[in-house]
């Protein structure tokens, strides 16, 4: 009887908790679950690469790379390649004893990049070298917060393209195990941006975005030194350090040996570290340089950037454009600011056909925006507008060509990409000579650049409208270059008369003092006003120039389609930079 009486209780108690236990799963809220940081990583692997070998028997070229030996083709001097199954390309040209060119990260007909190869002898009749690419990730966070109402808002942020500042999320659903993400560049209605499934078992999230990026895998990132944030959730105080003296050509000092108050710079950079990460428009800074007086005296990264990186530069590239073309000028190229550009594009002559005002137009016009091509990267109508170029042609040197003009040249200036791209492929045709071997020679080598990728339209054509990907302490050197005259190390790069009129406001986009591809700015502290120049790129990518006070500042950021990147040109400058020079 006893012995019942206990199973009984068991069976009552076991029934009471299970009910319990029921009930609590009842009442508490599956958003619960969702709410917090997380983060996907993809990995879209290593293009090909690896040790390059080229022989030469007699007149002929064999080349070893990846497993698979090939002929080269000689072209005019110039020796070329394809792998098989569309892994890339190489181009290059012998040049003293090396072997000097560019390899192609696709094939042709695709988008791709070009990073340079050298090639050194090894033996009679032999070179090696090596072709390095970086590494391709992608990393996304996803922040899900629960809102006063108790609704769920949610934004994405990605690092290397900032694609979340593109698709805009503002609110996350859960129903069951499935999970909608809510935003859109419209403000009065949200769309759907993304759809997919919670596994709380494993706690994964399964997300697709579709033809925006399609399907991420997502996990909690609890880590507390996260690149989410600046350097990590609780990094403490900033303690200044002066940059590391490395073999590139730069000197480096502290801020106190060249007048800067240290204190001020330790403020902004603590505010960088500092900065909360809550919103879209959190500014997204990687990477902040500083040089004065010629030395680097400031060197510091974020949201885990390195100095080993190379960064797109976006639009701050048409800068490093406009130092080729400058370049290729002072080497004696039968070019100028008044040449004619459809001259130099038709081998020297002017088509009878050609209409009137495309026939004055001049190097200087595409320069200055002032072209008077139908283009405008902020209208998706213009036929030359920049992403619809990229999205749907082959060869962006014989479209642009093709375009309808909006004005006659050098009435208008609108802010087009297509205009420092046809500039400096129109160099190139002057010179007879590829701007990436113009770069190399003229740019690249006496500066001390080795590494770097450059954009490459469908024909293979490098795209001088943007997106070159420069390490940080490479980047800022077109800064020092400028303000030391269009020398390097005491090397003529451009001319003095080309610097002055780059930096000279010689034309108005929107309001705004334009040059050539460079930007003219000012700052007003206090009560003076510091006059200056600048190569921008959008994200935060931007290098300043102040003649009067020696100094060069360049950043990099990933605020590329919000609003975040306006810190760098406003407090970072204003509140930070300047004063601390100012205030000795």
């Amino acid at each position: 009887m006893i012995f019942r009486a206990r199973i009984l209780a068991l069976t009552m108690f076991t029934l009471t908790a299970a009910i319990a236990v029921d009930a609590l799963a009842q009442t508490r809220d599956p958003n619960t679950e969702i709410v917090g940081l997380w983060k996907t990583k993809r990995y879209n692997g290593r293009d090909a690469q690896g040790p390059l070998i080229i022989q030469r028997n007699g007149t002929t070229y064999t080349g070893d790379m990846v497993g698979f030996t090939f002929p080269l083709a000689m072209n005019n001097g110039e020796l070329s390649f394809e792998l098989p199954n569309a892994q890339g390309g190489f181009r290059g040209r012998l040049t003293g004893n090396s072997i000097r060119g560019i390899w192609f990260s696709s094939a042709v007909g695709q988008l791709g990049g070009g990073t340079p190869v050298v090639l050194t002898p090894q033996g009679v009749n032999r070179w090696t070298g090596r072709v390095a690419q970086q590494e391709g990730t992608e990393t996304s966070y996803l922040l899900i917060s629960r809102r006063p109402d108790g609704t769920l808002a949610a934004f994405l942020r990605n690092i290397e393209r900032d694609l979340g500042g593109f698709l805009r999320l503002r609110s996350a659903v859960r129903s069951g195990n499935s999970i909608t993400l809510f935003g859109g560049r419209a403000q009065s209605a949200d769309s759907v941006v993304a759809t997919g499934k919670y596994d709380s078992a494993d706690r994964v999230m399964t997300l697709d975005f579709g033809g925006q990026g399609g399907v991420y895998e997502f996990t909690p990132d609890d880590d507390p030194h996260s690149d989410f944030y600046p350097r990590g959730k609780s990094p403490g105080k900033y303690v200044y350090r002066a940059p590391l003296a490395v073999d590139d050509g730069w000197a480096t000092a502290s801020l106190d040996q060249v007048g800067m108050d240290r204190a001020t710079v330790e403020r902004g950079m603590q505010a960088i570290i500092d900065m909360p990460m809550d919103s879209l428009n959190a500014p997204q800074v990687h990477a902040v340089l500083i040089a004065r007086n010629g030395k680097l005296v400031l060197e510091e990264y974020f949201h885990g950037d390195n100095r080993d990186y190379l960064h797109n530069e976006r639009s701050a590239a048409k800068s490093v454009s406009a130092t080729i073309i400058g370049a290729t000028m002072l080497a004696g190229a039968p070019i100028k600011l008044s040449t004619p550009v459809y001259q130099v594009m038709n081998d020297g002559t002017i088509s009878a056909n050609l209409e009137p005002r495309k026939r004055a137009m001049t190097l200087q016009h595409l320069m200055t925006m002032s072209s008077g091509y139908f283009c405008d990267d902020n209208n998706d109508a213009a036929p030359g507008n920049e992403d619809q170029m990229w999205n749907q042609q082959t060869d962006f040197v014989k479209f642009t060509l093709g375009l309808p003009l909006a004005f006659a040249p050098g009435d208008t200036a609108i802010y087009c990409s297509i205009n420092p791209n046809l500039a400096l492929n129109m160099t190139g045709r002057a010179a007879k000579e590829s701007p990436f071997y113009l770069f190399d020679r003229l740019v690249a080598t006496p500066m001390g650049i080795s590494r770097y990728i450059w954009p490459i339209d469908r024909v293979r054509n490098p795209y001088g409208g943007g997106g070159i990907g420069l390490v940080a302490r490479d980047f800022i050197k077109f800064g020092q270059m400028m303000l030391d005259d269009g020398t390097w190390h005491g090397r003529r790069i451009v001319s003095s008369e080309f610097v002055r009129q780059a930096s000279s406001s010689l034309m108005k986009i929107e309001g705004r003092d334009y040059g050539l591809l460079w930007w003219p700015q000012s700052f007003t502290i206090g009560s003076r006003t510091i006059r200056g120049f600048a190569a921008l790129g959008s994200g935060g990518q931007i290098v300043m120039v102040f003649p009067e006070l020696k100094l060069v500042v360049a950043t990099n950021g990933g605020s590329y389609a919000s609003r975040g990147w306006r810190f760098v040109g406003a407090d970072l400058m204003t509140k930070y930079v300047l004063p601390a020079v100012l205030s000795r």
